[in-house]
């Protein structure tokens, strides 16, 4: 019996959506969710979960690029959801294809996740793997979902037309703890393309953001320009930096941490800022 949807009623159109992805997944029959606990996973899990119950499986790959505190938060998510959790390793950074992080990085990356699914669904005779990719994502440069497309790897999201502001006001509905979460992604897009990316300069990386965290910081990225460290914040977290001791502490932070310089790009944060230059070469094609 499937369980119902706490918080407030959605208006129509966005409950034809929610009930056209209900039935897409209950086609599945089963399926295994590819977990991050951002905002599209968590809501594209909340819906496996009420439409496939005990059916739907997330997993969530931990590695290198993963930072810690998210792999926590999504244990916690999966457990406020109900949805059984399963983890597996992926080992991204042995391919050299992703780690010399050439302009299409995240196709390896997507193609080392999906083949360490596979065992998984065989292991619970799940045929089906989705993933949270949604329509917003379409024409950005996104080399993973050209392997998830090679891998047949489902996207139901995108399939019913769910935008990034449709699901964090539903996820908001559904009262899920996501649905106002900063937008993340792995470590590795924090290097220029071209610069290889090994497991001690994610774990600068990771080390320097997360100091950033612990300030209270919510939306930011410290992008790695070898001694440079070039710190990207939403317009409204700028004026935090404005404090001396602020910008001292975190000068004084990052360059323990192996950083010579500290910038902050007075642009602001903005998602995927490294594929500007790559994006432009594509739309140019």
């Amino acid at each position: 019996m499937l369980k119902q949807k706490p918080g407030r009623e959605l208006e129509a159109p966005l409950q034809t959506k929610v009930n056209e992805l209900y039935t897409g997944l209950r086609a599945y029959q089963k399926a295994i969710v590819a977990f991050s606990g951002g905002v599209d996973s968590t809501f594209l899990a909340e819906a496996a979960q009420h439409a496939l119950g005990d059916n739907a499986l997330a997993v969530t790959a931990i590695s290198d690029s993963y930072p810690i505190r998210e792999m926590r938060a999504a244990q916690d998510i999966a457990k406020h959801i109900g949805i059984r959790l399963e983890t597996v390793h992926t080992e991204e950074l042995e391919l050299e294809g992703y780690a010399s992080n050439p302009t299409n990085r995240c196709y390896f990356c997507k193609t080392e996740l999906f083949d360490k699914l596979r065992p998984i669904a065989e292991k619970y005779d799940m045929g089906t793997i989705v993933y949270g990719a949604i329509p917003d994502d379409v024409g950005d440069h996104r080399p993973g979902m050209d392997a998830a497309k090679r891998m047949g790897i489902q996207a139901p999201l995108i399939d019913v037309n769910l935008t990034k502001a449709e699901i964090r006001e539903i996820s908001k509905a559904w009262q899920l703890p996501t649905w106002d979460k900063p937008a993340f992604a792995c470590l590795s897009s924090r290097f220029p393309y071209g610069m290889r990316i090994t497991r001690e300069l994610l774990r600068q990386v990771d080390a320097a953001e997360q100091f950033l965290y612990d300030l209270g910081i919510r939306q930011f990225r410290v992008r790695h320009h070898g001694e440079l460290a070039r710190i990207e914040l939403d317009a409204q977290e700028i004026s935090r930096l404005l404090a001396k001791t602020v910008r001292r502490d975190i000068s004084a932070h990052f360059k323990t941490l192996g950083y010579t310089h500290v910038t902050l790009d007075l642009q602001g944060y903005r998602s995927g800022s490294l594929n500007e230059g790559v994006t432009k070469i594509i739309a140019g094609a």
